[in-house]
């Protein structure tokens, strides 16, 4: 597994609770944070107010290995009750990307809703996507280049835990 090959993390679940409760949950940007043991902190930016096609965001980041730092996010798939998408861009240059190029984000993030059974449950999954812009993991692959396939697995493994709580803490509270 190489970054150049765009690595994914991909983790469903099902929810007993309508897609509409559930688009409440992960269209709140603000969520994930409750769960998430990497993002600290999210705002929208500009006029934003909440999820609309090209809205963007600002997320504080903190991880035991790379530190601190911040995230621009653009939303670039929107559908209510079926697709909330965003790219996650370097907001700082710390990592040698930027917002300016959009078709290079340093990662792509996805919520997927879809019905199940009679409108009173969900199919829920989330789903992240790695580069194709530099990030935190561009800068360690670049400190040990002959580790590349071990740094990706490894993110991807961290990624796929991350999305696990936060899937289970949206279960949670919809079916509360």
């Amino acid at each position: 597994m190489r970054y150049a090959d765009a690595p994914e993390a991909h983790v469903e679940c099902r929810v007993q609770a309508s897609p509409s409760r559930v688009w409440s949950l992960v269209s709140d940007i603000e969520l994930p944070v409750r769960f998430s043991p990497e993002l600290q902190r999210v705002e929208w930016t500009g006029d934003a107010t909440g999820p609309a096609l090209g809205a963007t965001f600002i997320g504080h980041n903190r991880n035991q290995i790379l530190g601190e730092w911040r995230t621009l996010s653009r939303v670039v798939e929107l559908v209510p009750e079926r697709v909330f998408a965003w790219a996650v861009f370097d907001a700082d240059g710390v990592f040698g990307g930027s917002a300016a190029k959009p078709d290079a984000p340093a990662a792509t993030w996805r919520f997927e809703l879809a019905p199940d059974g009679d409108g009173d449950a969900t199919l829920l999954r989330q789903s992240a996507r790695l580069g194709p812009g530099p990030s935190g993991l561009t800068l360690a692959i670049d400190r040990a280049p002959d580790r590349e396939e071990a740094i990706v697995a490894y993110r991807v493994d961290d990624l796929h835990n991350g999305m696990r709580t936060t899937l289970d803490g949206i279960k949670a509270l919809a079916e509360a």
